[in-house]
């Protein structure tokens, strides 16, 4: 089981959503700022200790590495985003909206990656902008 991709995104699943909360709780007794910069550096010393332990060597060229880099970028103005609304508005409104950043994603993979579209997948967007309408209002 804990080699199925399945199995990973659940474990994200989880791990984000305890994250989430843990992370609200954190901007009641520190700035977002703060919590934030805590928070990611925490977790990019569990990435780097994830890859030092792992037994294969570590693969990287420089174009992966500009990529990356533009990743980050991403991920970074994602949790400034995120820290913000956590410290302006309810948990459960920016968590919600937050996490369906797949929507985005599965619209780009299909623009960008020629990945297909299934009407289940379109579907599934639709219902996830719903969830937004509803969570806005």
């Amino acid at each position: 089981m804990l080699s199925s991709p399945v199995a990973y995104g659940l474990l994200a699943m989880v791990a984000w959503g305890v994250w989430s909360v843990v992370a609200e709780v954190a901007t009641d007794h520190v700035s977002p700022e703060v919590a934030m910069v805590v928070s990611y550096a925490t977790g990019a010393a569990i990435a780097f200790g994830y890859v030092l332990s792992r037994p294969a060597s570590v693969e990287f060229s420089t174009r992966g590495l500009g990529i990356a880099a533009l990743a980050g970028v991403f991920a970074g103005v994602g949790a400034v985003a995120f820290y913000v609304g956590l410290d302006r508005g309810s948990t459960g409104v920016v968590t919600t909206v937050s996490a369906l950043y797949f929507v985005v994603a599965a619209v780009l993979a299909v623009l960008f990656l020629n990945e297909s579209a299934s009407l289940r997948t379109v579907a599934g967007i639709a219902t996830a902008g719903v969830a937004v309408w509803l969570l806005a209002g």
